[in-house]
């Protein structure tokens, strides 16, 4: 673990489960991790020159960020962090912490909304799922299984 590096950058996402953001960093590869966001303050600083962008997926497009006491709590859609992604010219984005409506629902279909979504913005976007395995090196690549229902996040 000599080459890794790890920086916890702040996240809005809750007072009651305060959450950080990982940039993790391996030679010149680098990824954010941020299961939980409501929003990522000085996005541009973690976001800068990463390969993969690994995500909140509460929520496909329906918003559950809200202010309580002045301060942003709660969950980023999808359809949100990709638009991060989009500006900070990430191109990869995988999503898990997978909320009720990805989980419950056809992990096919859900699968190719998030795609589709990402598509539009020219990030290859997927939903995790089980056994997902990413190898670091000069470029990230992964390797999973075929997406079936309940293999996902």
């Amino acid at each position: 673990m000599d080459h890794l590096r790890f920086e916890a950058f702040p996240v809005e996402h809750s007072r009651r489960a305060p959450a950080v953001g990982l940039r993790i960093c391996t030679g010149e590869v680098c990824f954010v991790y941020v299961p939980d966001v409501a929003e990522i303050p000085d996005r541009p600083r973690p976001l800068r020159e990463i390969e993969l962008y690994i995500g909140d997926g509460a929520t496909v497009r329906r918003s559950m960020v809200r202010r309580k006491d002045g301060t942003l709590v709660g969950h980023a859609p999808i359809t949100a962090q990709l638009d991060w992604c989009e500006e900070a010219r990430v191109r990869r984005a995988i999503f898990t912490h997978c909320g009720s409506p990805i989980v419950r629902g056809n992990a096919m279909e859900i699968d190719t909304i998030v795609r589709h979504i990402g598509a539009e913005r020219g990030i290859a976007a997927q939903i995790a799922v089980d056994h997902l395995q990413l190898s670091l090196g000069r470029r990230i690549r992964h390797s999973a299984p075929p997406l079936r229902v309940g293999k996902r996040c």
